[in-house]
């Protein structure tokens, strides 16, 4: 069994920014000296993919084991991970278990379409996703969050809290006010309990998944077939309710919008009523699942280190975010974005990037035939010995201005070549913006010593309800016009 570490707190920075602040190593499992046999390994998928990486695998650029008659190899190479995601990402598709378990959910949307299709629906959506748009976005993100804290403030005022699960409401409104400028205090609570039946049972993935062939069914499936039977139509019903109003709220533009006035600039194509279903299914999704667990790490990471937060609350209360204008990309929080960037290091949402390789090829050396999986992990590669200095440590001098950027194809967050996550660019602003909002009025403080891990199935999650106490801070005083 791996071994369980306790937080390591130590009296030197490890960057000359962050001088004279303490070391923190968050707590984490040592990963297990050999490659788990193949039954331990296929059930590490189904519970918590992390414990499923041997150590070797942060130590060596490339590792392969076989895997149900076919090989696996885990890429950790820059070179190599740019040859399958970049050079030749065409040779390479989404694997089968990774389709029957997310298409139910996501239908054909961007994260999981291939081909002419995914070509289509990346160049429709590209400028709904530049940086000015998102910029509009951003009132609708503030208003929110602002909105989500105060509900937060209201649980905290009773005592400790299970913040995870606070962030995760708030994240989910805020994607759907960005979604739909209304809140979603009408449709809500029924998302809400379909995505948490979903992911409860039909996401997580099963044997059978990974070893039935293409088209064959597995017995999840038919409960994920009845799921999406109610799905479409919830989906269907929120969407012409907003579209039935006429404008969104304030008469300010929101993704909806965008969605809905794309057109693909090759052939001026709108997407039909189901692919902009998928779409929007696709966009709520994927992005509160990562803002929520973004935003629980990040405070996490500050309650072990309390000197850090409190420098990082300094800038927060220093800039005048009542008219938020995107300011994570404006240099005004750099420090905040800093941390969201070294939380997204240690704890990447999209733990692992699967691919099935559709021909041979050759990857740093190692012939790769038809049906072999390949794998970019960043839980691996943002620990990796050899690619990064003290690498389990909470360090974010790494991503201050100024400071050295990591090798390319180093540091994945969110993908990258053709298949780059195209909402990069929301979560940040989102993920920054709520960060500052938290600490501007609260002080994040552990409820209890013991130690919180991750947990991958198919984000990176908690592994248990951690409770947090949010200590009120004194208002910050108006500022002179």
């Amino acid at each position: 069994m791996p071994v369980l570490l306790d937080a390591t707190v130590t009296q030197a920075g490890t960057t000359p920014s962050l001088a004279g602040l303490p070391r923190v190593v968050p707590p984490h499992r040592v990963p297990p000296e050999r490659e788990l046999p193949i039954w331990a390994y296929l059930r590490s998928i189904r519970d918590n993919s992390l414990s499923g990486f041997p150590r070797r695998a942060f130590e060596e650029p490339v590792t392969c084991r076989g895997l149900l008659g076919r090989s696996s190899f885990i890429l950790n190479d820059p070179e190599a991970i740019r040859r399958v995601l970049v050079e030749n990402q065409a040779n390479y598709a989404r694997t089968t278990g990774t389709i029957r378990i997310l298409r139910p959910i996501l239908g054909d949307g961007l994260l999981i379409s291939e081909g002419a299709a995914w070509r289509h629906q990346r160049r429709t959506l590209a400028p709904a996703f530049t940086p000015r748009a998102i910029d509009g976005l951003v009132p609708h993100i503030a208003t929110a969050i602002g909105e989500g804290l105060d509900h937060i403030a209201a649980e905290a005022d009773a005592g400790s809290i299970d913040l995870f699960t606070s962030y995760y409401r708030l994240a989910l409104e805020v994607a759907g006010r960005a979604m739909f400028s209304v809140g979603m205090d009408e449709h809500g609570a029924e998302l809400r309990r379909f995505i948490a039946a979903y992911g409860e049972r039909m996401g997580r993935p099963h044997l059978l998944d990974i070893v039935t062939p293409p088209g064959w069914p597995v017995p999840l499936d038919w409960a994920r077939m009845r799921f999406r039977r109610r799905w479409i139509p919830f989906l269907d019903r929120i969407i012409a309710a907003r579209q039935a109003s006429g404008r969104s709220h304030a008469g300010s533009g929101d993704l909806l919008d965008l969605l809905a006035a794309a057109r693909n600039p090759d052939t001026g194509a709108a997407f039909t009523p189901a692919e902009l279903r998928d779409q929007v299914a696709t966009m709520i999704l994927a992005g509160h699942e990562t803002t929520a667990g973004t935003l629980f790490w990040a405070s996490y990471l500050l309650a072990l280190a309390p000197d850090l937060q409190e420098r990082v609350a300094a800038e927060a209360r220093s800039v005048d975010l009542t008219e938020p204008t995107g300011c994570q990309s404006d240099g005004r929080l750099p420090l905040t974005r800093a941390v969201i960037d070294e939380t997204l290091r240690l704890y990447p949402a999209a733990f692992v990037v699967v691919r099935r390789a559709l021909g041979p090829d050759t990857v740093a050396g190692h012939a790769v035939k038809k049906s072999d999986i390949v794998m970019v992990s960043p839980w691996v590669l943002h620990r990796h010995r050899t690619l990064w200095s003290d690498p389990d440590a909470f360090d974010p001098g790494r991503f201050l201005p100024g400071a050295p950027p990591p090798p390319r194809f180093a540091y994945l967050p969110f993908g990258a070549g053709p298949r780059v996550c195209i909402g990069a660019q929301f979560a940040l602003s989102e993920a920054v913006l709520a960060l500052a909002q938290v600490l501007i009025r609260f002080r994040l403080v552990l409820d209890d010593a013991e130690p919180v891990l991750p947990q991958a199935v198919v984000t990176t999650q908690p592994d248990r309800p951690a409770r947090f106490r949010l200590i009120p801070r004194d208002p910050v005083s108006p500022r002179s016009p």
